[in-house]
C-alpha cells in the first residue's frame, strides 16, 4: 500500500501539470495570435522561458525519482528583441518542449481514468476488507508500472539527441564567451581610461611643472644664482615625484613585487600593509617564486588584484579586523579565497569592487563565486584556469 500510494502520489504530480498544460495552451494561442499581430512580440520569448522551466521542473522529478539525470539543450535567449525572437522559434528544443506539452496534455485525461480504475478494483477485488492480500498487491503495484512508464516516455521525449545537445552546448560557449570578450573590452577599456588619467593628472602635470622651473632657473642663473639654486632644488622634488607618480601607475599596470617575489611573496606583502590581521595558506605553490611552479604572468595578476580588492573591500566595509587568504594550485589551474569575519551583505551592484573582480576574472574565462550572507562571513573564492 505504501508504495501504491508513494506512486500515486507520482502520478498526481503528472496529473496536476497535464491539466497546467490546458491553460499554457491557451496562453501559447493568444501568445502566438499577438506575435503574428507584431503588438505582442515581446511576449513569445518570456512565454517559451516559461515553457522551459516546466519542461525542467519535469526532468527534476523524473530524476528524482529514477535517479538518472535527463539532459536539457537549449540555445541561450539574449540579445535584442529580434534576436530572441529568432532564437527561440529556430531552437529545436522550443519544439520538443512542444512535443512533450501536447502529449502529456493528453495523457492527463487518459491517466485520471486508468488513476481511478486501478485503485477502485485494487479496493474492491473480492470486497473492501475481505480477499487474498497478494491479489490485491498484484494490481496496486500496476501504479507503480504506470508512473515508470511516465517517466520513460516523458524521458524519452525530453531528452535531447546528441547532436542537439553539442550544438546547445556550442551555442551556449559562444555565448559566454561574448559576453567575457564584452566585459574583458570593457574592462581594458576602463583600464586605460586609468592609466590615462594617472599619466595625465599626475606624472604629466610634475614633469611639466618640473620643465618650467628648468627653464626659470636657467633664466635666473646669471642674475640670480641663489633663485636659480631655490628653482632647481624645487625641480629636483618635482622630479622625484613625477618618479613616484610613474611607479604607483606601472604598479596599476603589472605589479613589479609580482616579478621580483611571485604571487606567494606579492600576496604576503598585500596582507601585511592591508591594515588587518590576514593569515594566508599556501597549497602547491613555491613561497620563493621559482620559475618552474609559477602560474603564467597574467594568471598571477588577476590573483594578486582580486586578493588587493578583496581586501580592500574587507577593510573598508566589513567591520572586522581580520581576514584569511588562501592560494592553492589545483589541477585546473589557480585557486584563491579571501574571507572575513565581518558583516556580511555584499552588494555588487554597490560599487564594491566585486564587479571589477569579476570582470578581470571572466576575462581569462575563470570563475567567481561571492557568499556574504548578511551577518557574514563574505567569502571570495575564484578559479584562475591555467597550465602549470
Amino acid at each position: 500500500m505504501g508504495r501504491a500510494f508513494r506512486a500515486t502520489i507520482r502520478l498526481g504530480r503528472t496529473l496536476l501539470m497535464a491539466y497546467a498544460t490546458i491553460f499554457y495552451g491557451v496562453l501559447l494561442i493568444l501568445t502566438a495570435v499577438a506575435t503574428a499581430l507584431v503588438v505582442g512580440a515581446g511576449a513569445l520569448p518570456e512565454t517559451v522561458l516559461f515553457q522551459r522551466r516546466v519542461a525542467g521542473y519535469k526532468r527534476k522529478l523524473i530524476a528524482r525519482s529514477s535517479g538518472e539525470p535527463v539532459g536539457e539543450a537549449y540555445l541561450p535567449v539574449t540579445g535584442s528583441l529580434g534576436e530572441r525572437l529568432r532564437t527561440v522559434v529556430k531552437d529545436p528544443g522550443t519544439y520538443r518542449d512542444l512535443r512533450w506539452l501536447l502529449v502529456h496534455a493528453v495523457f492527463g485525461w487518459a491517466l485520471l481514468f486508468v488513476l481511478i480504475f486501478v485503485w477502485y478494483f485494487g479496493l474492491m477485488i473480492d470486497g473492501f476488507w475481505s480477499g487474498t492480500l497478494g491479489r490485491r498487491a498484484r494490481v496496486l503495484p500496476l501504479l507503480e508500472r504506470l508512473a515508470d512508464l511516465d517517466d520513460s516516455w516523458s524521458r524519452a521525449l525530453l531528452e535531447p539527441t546528441p547532436g542537439a545537445h553539442r550544438n546547445a552546448l556550442l551555442a551556449q560557449r559562444v555565448a559566454q564567451l561574448t559576453e567575457t570578450r564584452a566585459g574583458a573590452v570593457a574592462a581594458h577599456g576602463a583600464e586605460l581610461r586609468r592609466i590615462e588619467r594617472d599619466l595625465h593628472d599626475g606624472a604629466q602635470a610634475r614633469l611639466v611643472a618640473l620643465s618650467m622651473r628648468v627653464g626659470m632657473a636657467r633664466r635666473a642663473y646669471e642674475t640670480n644664482p641663489e633663485l636659480a639654486r631655490k628653482l632647481l632644488d624645487d625641480a629636483q622634488d618635482q622630479a622625484e615625484e613625477a618618479l613616484a607618480e610613474l611607479r604607483h601607475v606601472v604598479r596599476g599596470i603589472h605589479p613589479p613585487i609580482l616579478t621580483d617575489r611571485g604571487l606567494v611573496g606579492a600576496v604576503h606583502a598585500l596582507a601585511s600593509g592591508s591594515g588587518l590581521v590576514v593569515t594566508v595558506a599556501v597549497d602547491g605553490l613555491d613561497a620563493h617564486g621559482a620559475a618552474g611552479s609559477r602560474a603564467p604572468a597574467a594568471v598571477e595578476a588577476a590573483a594578486y588584484f582580486v586578493v588587493a580588492e578583496a581586501l580592500t573591500n574587507a577593510a573598508k566595509h566589513s567591520g572586522s579586523a581580520a581576514a584569511a587568504v588562501r592560494l592553492a594550485r589545483i589541477p585546473r589551474g589557480l585557486a584563491v579565497s579571501v574571507r572575513d569575519e565581518g558583516t556580511g551583505g555584499a552588494d555588487e551592484s554597490g560599487g564594491s569592487g566585486l564587479t571589477g573582480i569579476r570582470r578581470r576574472v571572466a576575462a581569462l574565462d575563470g570563475t567567481v563565486d561571492v557568499t556574504s550572507p548578511a551577518g557574514g562571513p563574505t567569502v571570495i573564492e575564484v578559479e584562475l584556469p591555467c597550465v602549470w
